[in-house]
């Protein structure tokens, strides 16, 4: 019997992030918790480049799924076309290379280059964001830091299709939590003098406030994403172009996942 959901897994394979997330996605579909299979994963690294995403493609391996590599610094390096096109020219030549595939669902998952208009039209794909609907845009290292800039007493990770606007897709899920009581308290305390730049000059990342945030957000991100899978798979939640998507809040589910 087919899977409800055939995947195309995207993936830099930077560092452990990469390979857990690979890992335990593999493992819920073996358990049948999500009714999917992986059809292929594709890096943007080849073999040798680094030692992390070398890990990442062992894994793979052990997993018996199927890779596809094609390296974007050495397409970038190799370019002849000068500098602005290359990504469009790189983006066509995956296509070209996974056209024997026909995922429903792609997913975005440690994929360190933005996505094209081309791929964006060809797949139906989604990303995590590490904000709720409606939060600060960027890299979470940018989002904690206009959180703390705005004071903020929650904040969220979602899900979302990709569009050719970063990190402005329709919602598909999504998830919030406080950014106010327990161990919080003491570290906003700590920072009310203090301006976003002080504070970047000063312990940075090292920042209490700052970790205690991506702490929580980290720690939820990849409950969300297998929850997000889970209710494609089974129907309950819809992701395509054909018209408006209803965002699903899990805040209940993955806080029960997490607790």
């Amino acid at each position: 019997m087919k899977p409800a959901l055939e995947l195309g897994w995207f993936s830099t394979g930077r560092g452990p992030g990469s390979r857990n997330l690979l890992n335990t996605i593999a493992a819920a579909i073996r358990r049948g918790e999500i009714d999917a299979r992986i059809q292929y994963v594709f890096s943007n690294r080849e073999p040798g480049e680094a030692k992390g995403s070398d890990q990442f493609f062992s894994l793979v391996k052990r997993l018996g799924l199927h890779l596809v590599c094609y390296s974007s610094r050495k397409f970038k390096r190799g370019w002849a076309g000068g500098q602005g096109p290359w990504r469009v020219a790189y983006d066509l030549e995956v296509m070209r290379r996974l056209a024997s595939f026909s995922p429903h669902l792609c997913v975005l998952a440690g994929y360190m280059l933005i996505v094209g208009p081309r791929m964006c039209s060809r797949y139906t794909m989604i990303n995590l964001h590490p904000a709720a609907p409606g939060g600060p845009e960027g890299t979470w290292q940018e989002v904690i830091w206009k959180l703390i800039g705005q004071g903020a007493t929650q904040s969220g990770i979602k899900m979302h299709l990709v569009t050719d606007e970063l990190d402005k897709g329709p919602t598909i899920s999504f998830c919030t939590y406080p950014l106010r009581g327990g161990a919080f308290d003491p570290c906003w305390s700590a920072v009310s003098d203090k301006s976003v730049e002080e504070l970047k000059a000063g312990k940075g990342e090292e920042l209490p406030l700052f970790k205690l945030i991506r702490r929580e957000g980290a720690r939820r991100e990849l409950p969300l994403i297998l929850e997000t899978l889970k209710t494609v798979a089974d129907g309950r939640a819809r992701v395509d172009r054909a018209g408006p998507i209803e965002p699903r809040d899990l805040t209940a589910t993955i806080e029960n996942a997490i607790s």
